[in-house]
């Protein structure tokens, strides 16, 4: 299996990092943060104009028709910089939902509902002019919701499609001050539905575990900044006259994070490649993707704060921030036992990977 990047891959991967280290300093992080809505219409515009809105809607629709393994890089880069905005959930997982109802449309397959939604959504989604949230039973609580012009929500895999007015909203402490989480109280009704449950079902499917990817990219940045603020505050700090860094058990700390963080790159890479050629494990793979890159997230964010001295968790560390939203997406999208669960099901199942003839499939 080959995990080589193409150069446009890459230059665009290089491109974004460059934009976002002036666009996404700290400092403008926590500015907003404190604003009501938690979200920067300046920010999304210019993450637009950078082409991100566009990225994996359809040419045919104003986009440029890219991928799950372009998207993976940049979701390792909204990771690294924490960035306050709903853009994965608009321009990766919206977009993978409209674009279905569109095929299935074209298949004969479909309501016409769901075409018209997508004609409609699509070319705002690829402007910039969109932000939509989606919900599923996985999570309890949906993001952004509020912000949204318009909310794609499951009942029974069923797809609805409804306005922010047409819903009860009651807004949802988060530990990460980014997230704006909302319960959500709506009733489903054939005026909402935009696809039936027997169409719904792999799209949901297929929604799940694109945001099973976008979260372990996104903690896998999380971890290498995290590491990145442990490593500089190393070199900085001094006791003893001498850089903490110098001193053999916080050399440990970090090495333990690197290690835990290149194990995981390939595994969430694997994932992203598996969903990209429609692998018969896809889901398998985002579940170790997602197990691999929340440990690696967790280790950064408790070794970090140890050479820190506990001091990273206040308010005016940067590294608080990083790991809140560590802590916060790692149970988002299925938690832990989750995708062990899943994981789990696929190793022990009778024949599940290991194939019928293997006498221990089954243990």
């Amino acid at each position: 299996m080959d995990f080589t990047f193409t150069e446009d891959q890459l230059a665009l991967r290089d491109a974004i990092h460059k934009f976002l280290m002036v666009e996404a300093a700290p400092e403008m992080l926590r500015e907003i943060w404190e604003t009501q809505t938690g979200r920067s219409a300046e920010l999304r515009a210019k993450l637009a104009d950078q082409g991100l809105t566009a990225l994996s809607v359809p040419e045919a629709y104003g986009g440029m028709g890219l991928g799950d393994l372009d998207w993976v890089l940049i979701q390792q880069e909204l990771g690294y910089y924490a960035i306050p905005d709903s853009l994965a959930a608009t321009a990766y997982l919206a977009v993978h939902l409209l674009s279905g109802l569109a095929t299935l449309a074209s298949q004969g397959r479909g309501l016409p509902a769901g075409r018209e939604l997508a004609e409609h959504w699509l070319p705002k989604v690829a402007a910039g002019n969109a932000r939509i949230a989606v919900g599923n039973g996985v999570n309890p609580f949906v993001a952004d919701a509020a912000n949204a012009d318009l909310l794609l929500l499951g009942h029974d895999d069923e797809v609805h499609a409804l306005k922010p007015a047409q819903v009860q909203l009651e807004h949802q402490p988060s530990i990460d001050a980014s997230r704006r989480l909302y319960k959500l109280s709506w009733t489903p009704s054939e005026f909402t539905r935009v696809c039936d449950a027997r169409q719904g079902q792999p799209l949901w499917l297929g929604l799940l575990d694109r945001a099973g990817v976008a979260i372990a990219a996104q903690l896998l940045g999380l971890a290498q900044r995290m590491l990145d603020l442990g490593t500089d505050y190393a070199a900085q700090r001094k006791q003893f006259g001498k850089p903490i860094g110098s001193f053999q058990a916080v050399k440990h700390h970090l090495a333990d994070v690197t290690v835990k963080i290149e194990f995981a790159r390939p595994v969430v890479q694997r994932a992203a490649h598996s969903l990209a050629t429609n692998h018969p494990l896809a889901s398998v793979h985002v579940s170790q993707a997602r197990l691999a890159a929340g440990e690696a997230a967790r280790l950064a964010a408790r070794k970090s704060i140890q050479v820190h001295g506990a001091m990273g968790y206040t308010w005016e560390a940067d590294l608080q921030m990083f790991m809140k939203r560590a802590w916060a997406l790692d149970s988002a999208w299925g938690d832990a036992i989750f995708h062990k669960a899943r994981v789990a099901h696929a190793l022990f199942a009778d024949g599940a990977l290991l194939g019928p003839d293997a006498t221990f499939a089954s243990h």
